[in-house]
């Protein structure tokens, strides 16, 4: 795999390999940058061909002197292979087990990150600048194969911007989101982002999250700082009047954050040597201004960035390019066996250390997600002279989901192919197991049904373990049910177990919602404790028949009666087996 690239192509959205270069164009001193660029240039014009490659952070001398960086060590500052044309390729699934891990280590310890951050904002109060992107690094031992590193980072981020890239000593996996510059014609394009914030757990929480970004007005502050900058560099080598920005806010979403970006444009007959002399580095991962930023960037951060925060990215012969800013990068040194992982964020004066330590946590949970391929799960009962049971909270629930995970849903369809099922049925109950993957395919399984004593008390067994209300999936209705399968498991002579989280209140079963009678009420665990929430559950509720409320482990000794409740056995009393 030696000089080996794949890129994405954010704008035609596949996968492009660049391989077996006819010319290897590199840089290894800062006054080598610039010629080298040009001659990339060149030869892309003289001779109709691709070039592919990356520049790093500390690179950035070489276009004005005045910005400060540290030395890269052996790190190439600039590389670039020479191609014919590249290969349209598909990314297969990675191979790496689930819980596949590196052993990440910072390069501060928090309490330094925090006397960082206290100095950044003694230079703000100076007037020497208004926001500081500072950064970290993440250190790890690596033995293993880089690009299946890569395919798994690639998997969890779902980036617009990533690239693999294989070369002498050095591999580098950038699972990027972040678009440095787009080159179409003489249509400049960049998209700065500026702006973090977690994922919420279900839907709701989801977007009042994203909406709580969009309309933060110390985000909005130091994104429209960014694009002030971002419209300046650009307007040196734009045509007049023709810097334009046309999104600004727009907050998008990704599987562990939100991200706040703006869009800037201009036109321009600029080279891209010129582009990059004028725009690198990108300013949303320098803070203003850039010059006197970068020198104090260069005081408080204790190694360089080398890929991080430069930029990946092609050139066709065509006039146009796609660059990235190299963040959600990891770089691996085959010669040492190490992998480095860069992470930060812009501070202003009123940022809170303890947040932005927290954000830094938030933009590495890429390396550690094991997102799991899994389907949508609904479970629906259908019954003679009824026909589907509260068939539209189960349509609600698999719309929010699929909303959350940008999954495709087409409901009307879903429900064409559910009245289309009800003609093969005979004249018996049914459940019906639907699952819908990430492509929006629905695959379906009929189940007959015959008559339960509905009577017979449920034996509930108490999971030894608490369940982290923070795992997502508890959340979500999916064929992924590690959680319900081990705690089973565990009690192979139970009909059931009851769960409960990290705080000591019950949540549901492995297989239904929990109801409990207490003091006279019939109470249901809140959603917040860890929970699905069920469909004959959101039903019992809009009917008023039950009423949410947080039940602690110790007061079951205090419970008159449980009942497990789901929509296809509805109502089922069950008592609590002694451990």
């Amino acid at each position: 795999m030696k000089n080996k690239l794949v890129i994405h192509d954010a704008k035609l959205k596949h996968w492009l390999c660049f391989q077996n270069p006819d010319e290897i164009i590199k840089a290894d001193s800062i006054d080598q940058v610039v010629p080298k660029l040009k001659l990339v240039n060149d030869l892309i014009a003289k001779h109709q061909m691709y070039a592919a490659g990356f520049i790093s952070y500390e690179a950035s001398t070489a276009f004005d002197s005045v910005l400060e960086t540290h030395s890269p060590g052996s790190f190439p500052l600039l590389w670039f292979g020479l191609y014919k044309k590249p290969e349209i390729i598909e990314l297969p699934k990675p191979t790496l087990p689930t819980e596949y891990q590196l052993n990440w280590e910072p390069s501060v310890s928090e309490a330094e990150y925090h006397q960082s951050i206290s100095k950044i904002k003694e230079y703000i109060a100076l007037g020497e600048t208004y926001q500081v992107n500072y950064t970290l690094r993440l250190n790890a031992p690596f033995s293993g194969d880089s690009w299946e590193l890569f395919l798994k980072l690639v998997q969890a981020q779902n980036a617009d911007y990533g690239a693999y890239i294989d070369i002498d000593n050095f591999a580098i996996c950038s699972a990027s989101p972040e678009l440095f510059f787009d080159l179409d014609g003489n249509n400049l394009t960049s998209r700065p982002m500026k702006g973090t914030a977690a994922r919420g757990l279900t839907l709701a929480t989801d977007h009042d999250i994203a909406n709580q970004l969009h309309f933060s007005e110390k985000n909005r502050a130091e994104n429209v700082m960014i694009v002030d900058m971002i419209r300046n560099d650009m307007g040196r080598i734009a045509n007049i009047n023709t810097v334009k920005v046309p999104n600004l806010f727009h907050v998008e979403k990704y599987p562990t954050v939100w991200q706040m970006t703006s869009t800037v444009t201009a036109k321009t007959t600029a080279s891209i040597s010129e582009i990059m002399e004028a725009l690198f580095p990108c300013a949303s991962i320098t803070g203003a201004p850039k010059a006197r930023t970068m020198q104090i960037i260069q005081k408080l951060e204790n190694t360089p960035r080398r890929i991080y925060t430069g930029c990946i990215g092609f050139i066709s012969p065509h006039r146009q390019a796609q660059f990235n800013v190299a963040i959600r990068t990891v770089l691996i040194d085959k010669e040492n066996s190490q992998a480095e992982y860069g992470v930060g964020g812009g501070i202003v004066w009123d940022s809170v250390s303890s947040d932005e330590y927290q954000e830094c946590q938030i933009k590495a949970q890429v390396l550690t997600l094991n997102q799991p391929d899994f389907s949508l799960l609904e479970t629906i009962l259908w019954q003679p002279n009824h026909g589907y049971f509260i068939l539209d909270y189960h349509l609600q629930r698999l719309q929010a989901s699929a909303m959350y995970f940008n999954f495709n849903v087409d409901l009307n369809k879903l429900k064409k192919q559910l009245d289309e099922l009800t003609k093969t049925f005979a004249n018996q109950a049914y459940k019906v197991r639907l699952l819908l993957d990430y492509h929006g395919e629905i695959t379906h399984q009929t189940i007959p049904l015959y008559p339960v004593n509905n009577l017979e008390v449920v034996k509930l067994g108490m999971c030894c373990l608490p369940v982290d209300s923070n795992n997502l999936f508890l959340y979500h209705k999916t064929t992924n049910r590690q959680v319900y399968e081990t705690a089973k498991a565990a009690f192979p002579d139970c009909d059931d177990v009851l769960l409960w989280n990290e705080r000591g209140e019950i949540t549901e079963t492995c297989i239904g919602n929990i109801v409990v009678e207490l003091n006279g009420e019939l109470l249901t665990p809140s959603v917040k404790c860890g929970l699905l929430a069920g469909t004959f559950r959101a039903d019992l509720l809009a009917k008023g028949k039950i009423r949410e409320e947080i039940i602690a482990v110790e007061q079951l000794q205090y419970i008159n009666r449980i009942y497990i409740i789901n929509s296809v056995q509805k109502w089922r009393e069950a008592v609590l087996i002694s451990n």
